[in-house]
């Protein structure tokens, strides 16, 4: 934006128009070399982290100078409308005011980026659930998801989200999917953070879409077992909690092409007359699985929208345009969904108004 703004100040004519494709042409030659691939060959020569970092410095260079481009053209117009009649105070103003706005997205993606995306949260909530067995009453559930062990998010800062775990005591602690990005990310480095987290009658988990996209399914399902973290894969496991039976039951991540055949097949895992917990790192299965008689669904995938705009008292964020289940809890009829905004990135490095969380869930009888 710096380089259009300059070229449009100091020429004219073909001088403008050449300084001005030139900038374009670099600004495509970077889209096309993260498009490309391009990294993935360089990291071969340079190490995985150096390439890992040309991704991230791209990523946030073609999506700032994007939201700065569009801001000029919206203020461009209004601008000099504005000023053709102003006097040379006003006149100054409007071009503080202006250069400002067109500030704000850089301002904000360096919010998100170094600020909010790294500031790990608690998150307590209560649960209430009509017909809650007794012994289910005040069970208290650790849920960590979508940690995205990445150049994103590294083993260091994965260590400062397990630390914050230490001393919630949960009586059950679940992993929702999505360890990790891609094949090149640190899976043993999750696992064994992971393999930190306590919980009185275990930690459980459920893989998600992207154990899929890294053909690490088999992988990650092998190292966790090793640490003694069993992933449910169309699987259920039975607890007992004094006299009431909790029924633990997992699945693969359900992909929205299947969105008709959601649970398709696994109806055996709800257990008859047991409190039937499903964990699912796609929340588009709530109603399914409520039809199939699970009381509680835990899930993650959507980041609770990872770049989330307040409007009007309206959630503006990528995730809507796919789910209505975003972020929070959700009912349908007896049953209980809670969908968590988990703890890494994805696509960029940056949280806005989605801060990660850990979620600790406490069971309420009403």
């Amino acid at each position: 934006m710096a380089l259009l703004t300059a070229a449009y100040r100091r020429w004219a004519g073909r001088k403008r128009i050449a300084a001005w494709i030139a900038v374009l042409i670099f600004e495509a030659l970077v889209l096309a070399s993260y498009l490309s691939g391009f990294t993935s060959r360089f990291a071969r020569f340079h190490g995985a982290r150096l390439g890992a970092a040309f991704d991230v410095a791209a990523l946030v260079y073609l999506i700032t100078s994007a939201s700065m481009v569009a801001v000029y053209l919206v203020v461009r117009p209004v601008w000099n409308h504005l000023n053709a009649a102003t006097d040379p105070s006003r006149r100054r103003a409007l071009e503080i005011a202006g250069n400002a706005l067109l500030c704000s997205p850089v301002a904000a993606i360096s919010y998100g980026s170094l600020i909010q995306r790294t500031e790990f949260d608690v998150r307590e909530i209560d649960v209430p659930m009509r017909g809650l067995p007794a012994g289910l009453d005040g069970l208290r559930i650790l849920q960590i998801s979508d940690i995205h062990l990445s150049p994103f998010l590294s083993e260091k800062e994965l260590a400062r989200v397990v630390d914050a775990t230490m001393g919630l005591h949960p009586h059950l602690a679940f992993i929702t999917g999505d360890l990790i990005s891609s094949r090149r990310d640190p899976l043993d480095a999750c696992i064994r953070q992971l393999a930190r987290v306590k919980a009185d009658a275990g930690v459980f988990g459920c893989l998600g879409n992207h154990e899929h996209f890294a053909d690490a399914e088999d992988a990650a399902t092998e190292k966790a077992a090793r640490v003694g973290i069993p992933f449910l894969r169309s699987q259920s496991q039975e607890l007992r909690f004094g006299s009431s039976i909790l029924n633990v039951a997992g699945v693969d991540y359900q992909p929205a092409r299947n969105r008709k055949h959601y649970l398709r097949g696994e109806e055996h895992l709800v257990a008859p007359g047991a409190f039937n917990l499903l964990l699912s790192h796609n929340p588009d299965v709530f109603p399914f699985a409520a039809r199939q008689g699970y009381d509680l669904v835990l899930a993650g995938h959507t980041h609770g929208g990872q770049v989330n705009i307040e409007i009007f008292g309206e959630s503006i964020n990528p995730a809507r345009f796919y789910t209505p289940y975003v972020y929070g809890l959700y009912r349908e009829g007896r049953s209980v969904e809670y969908v968590t905004r988990g703890v890494g990135t994805i696509g960029v490095p940056v949280r806005l108004g989605a801060p990660p969380e850990v979620a600790l869930l406490r069971l309420r009888k009403t």
